[in-house]
């Protein structure tokens, strides 16, 4: 939303709320809002998009799930962007200043990501976690069958400018925040993030972010990282089974010794691992959760994720699934029946044995004896104290948080009445080219 708001005329006057953390005040006065979709908050989307409409408020919506289901999404919007904002965004409200805002804007390609800067002045106020959020980067370059960034991007990345992205860092007022790298995959282009790396050596800052494990396998990157202030990576694991990752097109991660080799060469250079395993798929059994809950132990890796396979609209899985037979659910993110952690399709388990056995992993990783045995790690602790009360914080909240979403229903489930949907008029698109 700060990327947005940095793409917004300033005669524009903006007034930002986050559902997650505040109530929102409908009857602020609005000309257009605009709501950012992702499949999980789908649900939600369309309810505040009601509450608006109900007001006579026209409603925009973007995001992945705007891109990945537009039809779905253009019923309960005004307007829907499919794609990214850098073009679409400042026509739109062109468009919407003349009266002749179109139903749905399409990006003909990827747009370069040049000077464009977001406006963090709309978090004032917000009681966030002293995290500054940063892009380097947008897309990844691998094309694995679960993942909806491939089928937004097909399997592209575009790079913001370096010199850009030093001046947002030299810049901020909160330097000694951490910083969180939010690309999709930070070593999408190995050699290009390796000469941003040596321009943010001298800043002196501390950063997390996502990538490959194809990362561990460059020991120049590994020492790139360290010196720039990498204190942990998230590594999509997915699965210790080969033929599990073959079919999800990630064979690269068994490659050079796979998951093993990858965590003992961050342990060496002291970068701290999120390690995050997908279950559900045609070649796991039910030991195929225990033998990873002992690699994660064995290991004493940092963070770890335990979650089902989850089909997301317009992915290659989601097809594949669909041709099968093997969705319960024509939309599970719509279906009322739907709770968070369902299994949404058939597999050779049982959906309860594979939801039971993914919650039962996580209260074990994050039980109190594992936390302490993880504790034993030298890197998950370095850093002295501030690395000490970094590990404890986050393994002891995620303890706590592991029970809290268990099945809770999507969207807000006091919202009483229908979703509104948009009268439908004639088709009016607009489709922006890249200069």
């Amino acid at each position: 939303m700060a990327y947005l708001a940095g793409l917004t005329p300033s005669e524009h006057e903006i007034t930002f709320f986050d559902d997650r953390v505040e109530q929102i005040r409908y009857d602020t006065p609005a000309d257009l809002v605009a709501i950012s979709v992702e499949t999980y908050t789908a649900k939600r989307a369309y309810q505040i998009a009601s509450e608006y409409r109900k007001r006579g408020v026209p409603v925009v919506m973007g995001g992945f799930h705007a891109s990945l289901a537009p039809q779905e999404v253009l019923r309960y919007s005004e307007a829907v962007v499919s794609g990214e904002a850098e073009i679409l965004w400042p026509q739109l409200l062109t468009d919407f200043q003349k009266g002749d805002l179109r139903r749905h804007y399409t990006s003909a390609g990827r747009p370069s990501l040049g000077g464009f800067s977001p406006n963090r002045s709309i978090f004032k106020g917000k009681r966030y976690l002293p995290v500054t959020l940063l892009e380097t980067a947008r897309g990844c370059t691998f094309k694995c069958e679960f993942c909806a960034i491939q089928s937004v991007f097909n399997s592209t990345q575009n790079r913001r400018d370096n010199d850009v992205v030093l001046e947002e860092i030299r810049s901020s007022p909160h330097k000694n925040n951490l910083f969180f790298f939010v690309d999709d995959n930070v070593v999408s282009h190995p050699e290009e993030f390796k000469e941003f790396l040596r321009k943010l050596i001298p800043l002196r800052i501390r950063w997390v972010g996502q990538a490959t494990i194809t990362m561990t396998r460059d020991d120049e990157l590994l020492d790139l990282m360290k010196r720039s202030g990498c204190q942990g990576v998230l590594i999509g694991f997915e699965s210790l089974d080969e033929q599990n990752l073959a079919t999800m097109n990630k064979r690269f991660n068994h490659i050079r010794g796979g998951a093993a080799e990858a965590v003992r060469k961050l342990n060496k250079v002291g970068i701290r691992l999120y390690a995050t395993f997908i279950f559900g798929y045609d070649h796991d059994t039910a030991a195929s959760f225990r033998t990873t809950l002992d690699f994660c132990l064995e290991h004493k890796i940092f963070m770890a994720a335990f979650n089902h396979l989850t089909p997301f609209p317009g992915t290659p899985l989601y097809s594949r699934l669909a041709s099968e037979g093997r969705l319960i659910y024509d939309k599970w993110w719509l279906d009322d029946s739907y709770l968070y952690g369902d299994v949404p399709f058939r597999s050779d388990l049982s959906r309860e044995e594979i939801r039971a056995l993914c919650q039962q992993l996580r209260r074990d990783f994050y039980s109190y004896r594992s936390t302490a045995s993880r504790l034993l790690s030298r890197c998950n602790a370095s850093g002295g104290g501030k690395g000490l009360w970094m590990y404890l914080f986050i393994n002891l909240l995620l303890h706590r948080d592991t029970e809290s979403r268990y099945r809770y229903p999507l969207g807000d489930p006091s919202f009483r009445g229908e979703l509104l949907e948009v009268k439908e008029r004639a088709p009016h698109d607009v489709a922006c080219g890249v200069a």
